[in-house]
């Protein structure tokens, strides 16, 4: 009975041995998950990569679209000063011309009262 119970033990313990070894089997499922994974982690990395690249792209973009709209702002704002200035010299022209034309309006009357004065006699 005790060989028997020996017997019996020894082969439990190396069924449960040999259970508990990876079969080649098992070992190149382990390894095709593990590429699985590096493959999925470089696409990620390089996923990553490009989106930083178009990133950093767009920042360039926005920084040369903001200068330009700087540049803009600033001509813009030259543009109105000097339209600014432009009505107010005109305004001025017109005031003189003005001026002018009720100067020329006297004399023209003081002309025709003269010439009235001078047919009269």
């Amino acid at each position: 009975m005790k060989k028997s119970l020996l017997v019996l033990s020894i082969m439990v313990v190396l069924t449960i041995t040999l259970m508990g070894c990876a079969t080649t089997g098992d070992l190149e499922k382990l390894q095709a998950q593990e590429k699985q994974i590096n493959m999925k982690s470089d696409e990620a990395l390089q996923a990553a990569q490009d989106a930083k690249a178009a990133a950093s792209a767009a920042k360039a973009d926005t920084a040369a679209q903001l200068e330009q709209a700087n540049t803009a702002a600033t001509k813009a704002d030259a543009a109105a000063t000097r339209a600014e200035n432009a009505a107010k010299i005109a305004e001025e022209r017109a005031a003189m011309a003005e001026e002018r034309a009720q100067k020329a309006e006297e004399r023209a009357k003081k002309a025709d009262a003269s010439f009235e004065k001078s047919m009269r006699k």
